[in-house]
């Protein structure tokens, strides 16, 4: 099997059994400098790919830019070029107290409130990552003593809507912590196609600070932000060497 792939332009020889997945093109060559004998694949679209060695196990790292239209098919074509197991790397904002910048959230639910998962299944199927993943991830964060909450998040399609400070209200005093726009579809489009999925968040907005606010900080290089992603990116790299050893 070989069958490069439209969108990601990566065929079978390319793929590892685990696959890290940042929306950031730029969080790509991040990983990238923590692997053993990087090889660059691709970079077609908002899709940027490698693969090396993480304490010798083969990893792939692919962007998937901004929303669920474009993860769904990075997840639609990387199970078919043979990729077991994906997890999303990624930035959010946080919707309840005591969630700090630089904290990690793990994912272990995520609301629909977008539209990709819907054009795949109705709304009552849930939104779950793998509990094996999931699990790993926790060991790997409690080892390493990196700050970080489990728990349920938002996903979403409008950043801009003009209506988000007041959902994000809503979710939170439905005990939702975190809000980003990939986790859902991740969750629903990989549960759907029998792949193992999971998510872990940096959190670059606290949840009494503006959006753009927040925002801006990241990408300007606020320290707690750039030391919580550099957490993020070690927190799945050290579970994965777990779950290879399941």
């Amino acid at each position: 099997m070989v069958n490069k792939q439209p969108h990601i332009r990566c065929d079978s020889n390319d793929a590892a059994k685990y696959a890290i997945m940042p929306g950031d093109i730029g969080r790509v060559e991040k990983v990238r400098r923590l692997l053993d004998n990087p090889r660059d694949i691709a970079f077609n679209r908002e899709f940027k790919s490698c693969t090396g060695f993480y304490k010798g196990v083969k990893v792939m790292v692919i962007s998937t830019g901004i929303g669920g239209p474009s993860t769904a098919i990075a997840v639609e074509e990387l199970k078919n070029i043979g990729v077991e197991t994906l997890i999303r790397i990624g930035s959010c904002g946080a919707l309840k107290e005591g969630i700090r910048l630089g904290d990690l959230i793990i994912a272990s639910g995520a609301v629909r409130d977008e539209g990709t998962s819907k054009s795949y299944v109705k709304e009552e199927y849930p939104a779950v990552p793998t509990p094996e993943v999931l699990i790993k991830l926790i060991e790997s964060a409690k080892e390493q003593k990196f700050s970080y909450h489990c728990g349920i998040v938002r996903s979403h399609d409008g950043l801009y809507s003009g209506d988000e400070d007041k959902l994000d209200k809503y979710w939170g005093n439905k005990g939702t912590i975190g809000s980003d726009m990939e986790t859902a579809a991740l969750f629903v489009v990989g549960s759907l196609r029998n792949l193992n999925i999971a998510s872990v968040l940096n959190v670059v907005v606290e949840s009494s600070e503006k959006v753009d606010s927040g925002i801006n900080n990241y990408v300007e290089g606020e320290t707690l932000t750039i030391e919580g992603e550099r957490r993020e990116i070690l927190t799945v790299l050290e579970a994965i060497v777990k779950l290879e050893k399941i």
